[in-house]
């Protein structure tokens, strides 16, 4: 294949307008949710939101913003990760969706809950215990608190605030956090969640949780407003670890999830182009949309040929091509893709790759960490 027709064909696969829900999307192309820390006391401010435009003037069709606090007493730790409630959080949002509809944009908040990943000691709520379905720790860290009855009905309630404000504050849909290891997830997985109160046990069971926080939201906004749930076999630290052994087990966890309500899957690996479980090639977003019909937003490594991983230690990320990515979506394996590192090494990584120009693109290294452009 020839380097002209490579190029024409990312722009017939990637050029394609979707829609879910109520959002009408340019094309393929979403900004995967990556956390940057640079919003002080919780609040977007000006150079957030020009972050956020800088990507859907590039060309990004739908951007996820990094994960967001819930408003819940132990939902996160870092006083420069951007909450999702009060007064002035919610303002900076909107002049955020603002500035990324005027570029063409649109846009949806990731709402998370970190439960027993949060810092036992850190702030902004150091007072408040960490909790989880059995307060099992990841890592070697003391346990935290078994989630009762009423902490269930606290953080539900939490999401649904959120995903009323988001719909107020003009947001396009809402994506709800439940991978890497964070509190839905931590449900999902049988090594976190050693429950025997219908919260636990089979898979099924593990996900009733996620679904009461879907349904929940799912009756807070309007019926077309969609509703994108994140979710991963890999943890922070446990890249191993998985919720489903087999098509059987991710079935059982994600159909009570579509039935309660989500419209779409983003579906986190760190490659996208291996196969998730053995005797077919379909990577997880591709099982997730086989198995629930609904559509799914692949991720994981998107146009750079290491993960995310041996570019946080320093090793460069270099520009590669996207010809296996092509070839699962021009097969309809899932239809969006989501691009993390890329995006931050160049902001119109979308733009040039639409337009031809991947000769022009930007490798990622960490440096690029270190600020917003």
């Amino acid at each position: 294949m020839t380097v002209g027709s490579s190029a024409a064909r990312a722009t017939d696969v990637l050029a394609r307008p979707f829609s879910v829900g109520s959002m009408s999307l340019p094309n393929r192309i979403a900004m995967a949710p990556m956390t940057r820390a640079f919003s002080p006391g919780g609040v977007p401010g000006a150079d957030v939101a020009q972050y956020y435009a800088r990507r859907a003037a590039g060309g990004v069709g739908l951007i996820i913003t990094e994960g967001t606090y819930v408003g819940h007493p132990a939902a996160g730790d870092n006083d420069r990760v951007p909450r999702f409630h009060g007064d002035e959080a919610l303002a900076g949002w909107s002049a955020v969706v603002e500035a990324v509809h005027l570029a063409g944009g649109r846009i949806v908040p990731q709402l998370w809950h970190m439960g027993m990943a949060k810092s036992a000691d850190a702030s902004p709520a150091s007072e408040a215990s960490r909790i989880g379905p059995s307060g099992v720790p990841l890592d070697d860290s003391p346990h935290g608190q078994e989630m009762a009855r009423r902490e269930l009905d606290a953080v539900v309630g939490a999401f649904v605030t959120a995903a009323a404000a988001a719909e107020a504050t003009g947001f396009d849909g809402i994506e709800i956090h439940g991978a890497h290891g964070y509190l839905i997830d931590q449900f999902l997985w049988a090594h976190t969640n050693h429950r025997s109160d219908g919260y636990g046990g089979d898979a099924a069971s593990r996900a009733r949780f996620a679904a009461e926080i879907v349904a929940a939201c799912r009756q807070a906004v309007s019926p077309s407003f969609p509703i994108i749930f994140r979710t991963s076999q890999w943890k922070s630290g446990h890249f191993r670890a998985r919720i489903a052994e087999s098509p059987q087990d991710l079935e059982a966890i994600l159909a009570p999830l579509a039935e309660a309500g989500v419209d779409a899957f983003h579906c986190s690996t760190r490659r996208y182009w291996q196969p998730e479980f053995d005797g077919s090639d379909l990577n997880l977003a591709g099982w997730a949309k086989k198995l629930t019909g609904r559509p799914a937003i692949s991720v994981g490594s998107v146009g750079l040929h290491n993960e995310f991983i041996q570019a946080l230690h320093g090793e460069k990320a270099e520009v590669t091509a996207i010809d296996r990515l092509l070839d699962r979506m021009e097969r309809d394996e899932f239809d969006l893709v989501a691009v993390g590192r890329a995006l931050l090494g160049d902001p119109d990584w979308a733009a040039k790759t639409l337009g031809g120009r991947t000769h022009e693109l930007t490798p990622f290294d960490r440096s690029m960490l270190s600020g917003l452009r």
